[in-house]
């Protein structure tokens, strides 16, 4: 046998991600928030990179930003020279000064109100409580181990080890704790909570506290037979006890909001009615306008003869130039984008959400001339503030479902109807899934009974026997 070698070219296409694309795929899904925190880290270790102390009364318009975009060069090579000696290419967002991460400038309806949090306030009660020191350092730590609802977390023979105390010391002091406001907080689990509240009340139904106790699960199923069988009682006594634990709070700790966790949602995108047109704005406050250090361009510039140096600079400025590059290419995409979101769902803006029609992401994606993907990212976790309040991009995309007149209706506006139709229902016969399909085939929606009730599910609202009221 005879072993041959020759060499052989051929040519094949590779798809290579650079670290510049990378950069503006990753930008592009970032959320403004995000975005900010990228900036000032960037900003923080890059020395080049620095905020512009100038701010520009007027923005490229969005065909002269696509023009400036398409003009930059290539990633193979960058022009320095001619980079430093054009005019102050500031291809970034628009700045409000030095201080763009100073407190941002509160939006009405945009951020939870101020609150003390759920923390705050408990170590508050149990300050005017007569506590030992080691009492109060017990309590603090059960507080620090409260999930957002108000639930203690953890298992008691963990954390009593952790805090180097007996199970029976942690369980009075816990007992402690359950006694502050709002009543159920630090609670374990649900039956918890519940029962806590129900002895903390005079006019609870006699059967109330029972049905808690044992029969939590058939009171959610709504088997109200059963219960009052097994508690030898009538059906309207259980009813009614039920609908009395249905007015404690199972979640305590809710009525704290967000607390200190309430975060902004600053809309990415502003639209605004100009007359009979609606006009799309990106949202660049609070975004820094970034530029080149002058320092760093003269030093680029002068050629220093420090080889290290200058390979150093070098890979900042190019790092530095992709990020404001790629700043701008997010800001362009998401107005592309944006701009047909509103042109398609202008009847919504109008008329309500019963108008929104079906959307999707390829049909943006094609109307554009972008891939679905840049449109996906660049409408993740992004917000648009409307003349109808603020709604998350992503809302502005549903299924569609055939209607009698040859028109697609948005799932979304089938949902709404459907959650309409469920609060005008009769309490003591609520309408089955079955019943609620043909109420909208009538209106000349073609909807089966399966597709109402994955709707209702989504919706959160129980089947219609969990719905039933006693009157």
């Amino acid at each position: 046998m005879k072993l041959d070698y020759e060499l052989k070219l051929e040519q094949t296409q590779k798809l290579i991600i650079t670290p510049e694309l990378k950069m503006a795929i990753t930008l592009l899904q970032y959320s403004s928030l995000e975005l900010l925190d990228y900036i000032q880290e960037e900003l923080l270790n890059n020395p080049v990179l620095e905020i512009s102390d100038e701010s520009e009364d007027e923005r490229l318009e969005p065909e002269q930003e696509e023009l400036a975009a398409g003009e930059l060069p290539s990633n193979d090579e960058f022009p320095w020279e001619e980079y430093f000696r054009d005019v102050d290419l500031d291809l970034a967002m628009q700045s409000s000064g030095p201080n763009a991460f100073s407190e941002l400038p509160p939006a009405i309806d945009n951020y939870a109100d101020e609150t003390e949090s759920m923390a705050e306030d408990l170590l508050g009660q149990l300050r005017l409580l007569s506590l030992t020191p080691r009492q109060y350092s017990i309590a603090a730590y059960l507080v620090g181990n409260l999930d957002h609802n108000g639930y203690l977390r953890g298992d008691l023979d963990e954390l009593a080890e952790a805090l180097g105390v007996t199970v029976e010391e942690l369980e009075s002091v816990l007992k402690i704790v359950q006694g502050l406001e709002p009543k159920g907080i630090a609670s374990r689990d649900l039956r918890e909570c519940l029962l806590i509240q129900l002895q903390n009340l005079d006019q609870a139904p006699p059967l109330a506290e029972e049905i808690v106790k044992n029969f939590l699960p058939a009171a959610a199923d709504g088997r109200y037979r059963y219960i009052a069988s097994r508690l030898n009682c009538e059906e309207g006594e259980v009813r009614a006890a039920v609908d009395f634990i249905r007015t404690l709070n199972p979640k305590p700790g809710s009525i704290y909001g967000a607390g200190s966790e309430a975060r902004y949602i600053i809309p990415d995108i502003i639209v605004e009615k100009v007359g009979d047109d609606y006009v799309v704005m990106n949202n660049d406050s609070g975004i820094p306008q970034l530029t080149i250090s002058p320092f760093y361009r003269k030093l680029m510039q002068s050629g220093g003869k420090d080889e290290q140096l200058s390979t150093y600079i070098k890979g900042k400025l190019e790092k530095a130039y992709w990020l404001i590059r790629s700043i701008e290419q997010r800001r362009l995409t998401l107005y592309k984008v944006s701009q047909k979101i509103v042109e398609i769902q202008r009847s919504f803006l109008e008329h309500g959400i019963k108008r929104l029609k079906p959307l999707t992401l390829k049909e943006v994606a094609r109307q554009v001339g972008v891939h679905e993907s840049t449109v996906s990212r660049s409408t993740n976790n992004k917000y648009i503030q409307t003349p109808r309040g603020i709604f998350p991009l992503k809302f502005f995309f549903s299924n569609a479902l055939p209607s009698d007149d040859g028109d697609d209706i948005s799932s979304h506006s089938i949902k709404t109807v459907l959650r309409e139709l469920i609060e005008a229902e009769d309490p003591n016969k609520p309408l089955s899934d079955q019943q609620l399909a043909q109420v909208l085939q009538a209106r000349g929606v073609n909807i089966s009974r399966r597709t109402v009730a994955k709707y209702r599910e989504e919706l959160q609202i129980p089947a219609s026997y969990k719905r039933r009221r006693f009157q």
